[in-house]
């Protein structure tokens, strides 16, 4: 049985990706920060065995890697969101950026460098300001936030220790990849949420930063995929995983609330700037040509069809959260 590690677990990428690799016979092995992360990972994935550890402490990846002695390593461990790197740069540099250092030289001390795979979740956003579209690997990084800036660092830290040490280390620099488990923070949580409440009148409106940024969204569990695919290839190299089309931010709202059949939208939208980050990239669109000639990945599923999954299930929850008790009548809480 093929043993996996995978930091950030119980994230969206992190969940799914856990599950594909089960679905393949791998034991599934997740780093986990304290009793509640551990708790958390049982009950959502009680197939995997959660390990403490930290991406900032290098004691606790070495004690990690020598008790699941994994074979394939995935670090999706990271400061996610771009908002909350602003306001915590250090920490996000730290974990982001610096954390990935420590788990490649965790995995170099370990005696075992040349049995161990190890894929880097990097990410579009470092392409920041890019002056070429679409963007590919050979397109230069311009990052304009913390969390871009430590992802850039974490890639490139990648791609010297796999020429220095000769690891198989891989980048996979995902454009935007969507579900119905993203966090509520992401503008398309909040706008999949925030329109299925809006169905359900459970809030009157729609508040957003803009509507005007351009992204190349996909659907996260075949993003996952292309993952795994990286690290069964021959040569360690990196790959951009992205549809190739943009759409913008209104264009996820229109799509959301026509899902939801309501098709005059704009009157419950409201711009509030105070929403909007420091710095915003207009558009980001990658070219997954190299993924498709390589590994054979392509995605999928259409823009249209991930925002329907994405407000169908937002619908369901609320009703859920909202239905009277199966006991005494009672509205269950927020």
């Amino acid at each position: 049985m093929t043993r996996a590690l995978i930091t950030g677990i119980t994230g969206q990428d992190g969940s799914y990706l856990a599950e594909f690799l089960h679905a393949r016979d791998y034991e599934v092995f997740g780093l986990v920060r304290g009793d509640d992360a551990a708790e958390q990972l049982r009950e959502r994935l009680p197939f995997a065995e959660p390990l403490r550890g930290d991406l900032g402490d290098l004691a606790s990846l070495e004690t990690a890697l020598a008790e699941s002695q994994p074979t394939e390593v995935y670090n999706l461990g990271a400061y996610s969101s771009v908002s909350r790197s602003w306001e915590q740069a250090e920490r996000a540099a730290d974990i982001t950026g610096v954390g990935a250092l420590r788990l490649l030289d965790a995995v170099r001390r370990s005696g075992r460098s040349d049995e161990i795979r190890i894929y880097q979740a990097s990410s579009s956003e470092m392409y920041g300001e890019a002056t070429t579209s679409p963007q590919d690997e050979a397109t230069p990084f311009a990052p304009v936030h913390p969390y871009a800036v430590a992802k850039v660092f974490a890639h490139q830290i990648v791609l010297t220790y796999r020429r220095a040490y000769g690891i198989f280390a891989v980048g996979g620099i995902l454009f935007n990849h969507e579900s119905p488990r993203r966090g509520p923070d992401f503008v398309t949580r909040k706008i999949s949420r925030g329109v299925a409440r809006v169905r359900l009148g459970l809030q009157d409106h729609l508040t957003l930063g803009t509507l005007e940024v351009r992204r190349d969204w996909g659907y996260a569990p075949e993003y996952v995929e292309a993952m795994w695919l990286m690290m069964q290839q021959e040569e360690a190299e990196d790959y951009v995983i992205a549809t190739g089309v943009t759409h913008s931010v209104r264009d996820f709202v229109e799509a959301a609330f026509l899902h939801a059949g309501i098709p005059d939208w704009e009157p419950l939208v409201e711009i509030d700037p105070g929403l909007q980050r420091p710095t915003d990239i207009a558009e980001l669109r990658g070219n997954p040509a190299k993924a498709r000639d390589r590994l054979g990945w392509t995605a999928a599923t259409a823009f249209e069809e991930l925002v329907g999954i994405m407000v169908d299930a937002d619908l369901a929850r609320e009703q859920a959260r909202t239905a009277p008790a199966t006991t005494g009548g009672e509205r269950r809480g927020e």
